[in-house]
């Protein structure tokens, strides 16, 4: 008990004086107090090859809530096209729109990538979540490189939240009738 450490100075000061006193002894060539560099080594990681049709397109599906949207993507100008219209005309909230770019942004891909998608089911909302998620996976299929940053925003989880049904003896899901004393 006679190295008891007191404050946490005094605990920096014994860690620090043990490893100096250690480094001479490991290696002799290297003076106390200098910093050793470790060599650390690289390793490749192997992606996998990208999945382009003969058209040069990239397809994945995508789906939110009911929707289910299917989205081919390939190198152009940045045209959505969503159920054979323009995303202005088919997506009127900006909001939307702005949820179909993301993948884009987050990768720095904004205007080369054309996209074309048929979206079925659900409502606006969730149709253009299904398109952001399968934008997201397109891109991950035309680029491996691409899935990290896309993993990293949460782009490529499937949302599985969906509507809770409605049970027997309830006005809605959770809700019951109004309760009635007399």
């Amino acid at each position: 008990m006679a190295d008891e450490a007191n404050s946490l100075e005094d605990l920096k000061n014994l860690t620090s004086g043990a490893a100096a006193a250690d480094a001479p002894a490991a290696d002799a060539g290297v003076e106390a107090g200098a910093e050793v560099i470790e060599a650390v080594e690289v390793i490749d990681v192997v992606l996998p090859d990208p999945k382009i049709d003969e058209q040069g397109r990239s397809y994945a599906t995508g789906k939110r809530k009911n929707a289910i949207a299917r989205v081919w993507i390939k190198p152009g100008t940045g045209k959505v096209t969503v159920n054979g219209r323009d995303q202005e005309n088919y997506f009127a909230r900006p909001v939307l729109r702005m949820l179909l770019l993301q993948p884009f942004e987050v990768t720095d891909r904004v205007g080369q990538f054309d996209v074309i998608c048929t979206v079925k089911g659900g409502g606006l909302s969730g149709q253009a979540g299904a398109v952001r998620h399968g934008v997201s996976k397109a891109l991950t299929y035309y680029e491996p490189a691409l899935r990290p940053p896309l993993k990293a925003e949460g782009f490529l989880t499937r949302d599985s939240r969906v509507v809770e049904r409605k049970k027997y003896g309830r006005a809605k899901a959770r809700r019951s009738f109004q309760f009635s004393k007399r």
